[in-house]
């Protein structure tokens, strides 16, 4: 399988982007959600399909078969190539994306107000309409509007969900945490608001006026605090990090719900999880609170802001610690079976060992494709060597690649570029005649 005919499938060589005889007829034009997930489904099977064909071993030319360097660079250069119409098609599916979710967030938003009209209904079948009921629906349809008008202003960004994407194209924990806590202060309010406003005479809104006393209210406040404060702590560190060097960030083809609870290579990560479950226990606190008497701000306990508190510290604690610039520990001559043991020469494989060579989230193969070794003056693409299921080469602790024929004989330096940009310390080694 070429990669003519892979670009075929992908939709490549479409400029229509409809669907083909074999294809069922199923919509890529990339530029409605269908389509685009179409087409990036597509891309994916071809690019699978060509590379269990190369680490099978079929479908490398004859006149290459001679020479294994070749061979592996003719290789490297086609998986390239596809992995460039993947990625291509991950972004188109990725525009249409947004437009998408921000309509369907917008209805859930609606659909959680609707699910609030329906508790209020059923549970004032034995105790009555009360005027808290009334004042609890209302601020949910106010907060809403401001919602749906949000997530309108920002329907090419995903809606209501803008404000939550970091720069790396992925929700941040910290973001969603602090929002969610201004969302359930702003509807409290508005229900003590909407009470105040329909409270008969001056003595009704002095009765009300105490459930806003800062003494009761104090936990709720400093929840909010707490919050906002890891979230703007959070930020200013990453960024300051990521703009020292000292973690790799690559980003992502867009936010997933998963983001959350996991880190950038989608793994699950104890201290994000941990601080979203214990705000999302603190925050269920407070609204239960909240229905139980709407007519005042919700007490919180003390112990619960200290636990909120202590969270948000190991939350900032795991960005302190996380991450890394990538290192080269050793550089070897990387020897096939048979030879002979000798010094490195030009055109032979040297083995590169180390860490942080392939950042969280550069795992795609046209992120692969980026890593570059520069040695001395000349940069060499790190190829991409296929096996079942994935690659040999390049992994996140061994990169192997050919000393070209460029590089001059003597003590040369050798470094790793990341697909991050991130760039290891020199590396000497001796390179013979």
């Amino acid at each position: 399988m070429s990669v003519d005919s892979a670009s075929r499938v992908a939709g490549r060589g479409e400029p229509g982007g409809g669907g083909t005889p074999g294809d069922g007829g199923a919509c890529r034009c990339g530029q409605c959600p269908h389509g685009a997930r179409e087409g990036h489904r597509q891309a994916l099977s071809a690019f699978v399909a060509l590379r269990e064909d190369f680490a099978a071993g079929r479908g490398v030319p004859a006149g290459l078969a001679h020479s294994a360097g070749a061979a592996r660079q003719w290789v490297s250069d086609e998986l390239t190539l596809s992995a460039k119409a993947l990625a291509e098609r991950r972004a188109a599916e990725g525009v249409t994306w947004a437009p998408a979710v921000s309509r369907r967030t917008a209805a859930a938003v609606w659909a959680a107000v609707l699910a609030l009209l329906l508790a209020q209904a059923l549970t004032a079948l034995g105790t009555g309409w009360t005027a808290g009921r009334t004042a609890t629906l209302t601020a949910a349809a106010v907060l809403a509007l401001g919602v749906t008008a949000t997530a309108w202003r920002h329907r090419q960004h995903a809606g209501i969900i803008a404000p939550l994407i970091g720069e790396d194209r992925r929700l941040s924990t910290s973001r969603t945490v602090a929002a969610a806590w201004v969302l359930a202060v702003l509807y409290a309010v508005l229900t003590l608001a909407v009470q105040l406003a329909a409270a008969h005479g001056p003595e009704g809104r002095r009765r009300l006026l105490p459930g806003l006393g800062l003494l009761p209210a104090g936990g709720l406040l400093a929840m909010l605090a707490i919050a906002c404060a890891v979230a703007v702590l959070a930020y200013g560190m990453t960024a300051g990090r990521v703009r020292s060097g000292r973690v790799q960030k690559v980003p992502a083809d867009r936010p997933r719900a998963a983001d959350l609870l996991a880190d950038d290579a989608g793994r699950g990560s104890f201290t994000d999880a941990q601080y979203v479950l214990v705000n999302a226990a603190v925050l269920a606190f407070a609204l239960v609170r909240l229905a139980a008497d709407p007519a005042r701000l919700p007490a919180l306990p003390w112990v619960l802001v200290l636990l909120a508190g202590l969270s948000g510290v190991t939350y900032l604690a795991g960005k302190a610690v996380t991450g890394g610039r990538p290192v080269i520990l050793s550089i070897v001559r990387s020897r096939e079976l048979g030879d002979l043991a000798a010094p490195i020469r030009t055109g032979d494989d040297i083995e590169i060992r180390g860490t942080g060579f392939v950042p969280p989230g550069a795992g795609t193969p046209d992120r692969l494709a980026r890593t570059i070794v520069r040695i001395g003056a000349v940069h060499v693409p790190v190829p991409l060597v296929p096996i079942p299921g994935g690659f040999a080469n390049p992994t996140d602790g061994v990169l192997t690649v050919p000393v070209p024929v460029d590089v001059e004989p003597g003590p040369v330096d050798v470094r790793v570029i990341t697909a991050a940009g991130a760039e290891t310390r020199p590396y000497r080694i001796e390179v013979q005649d």
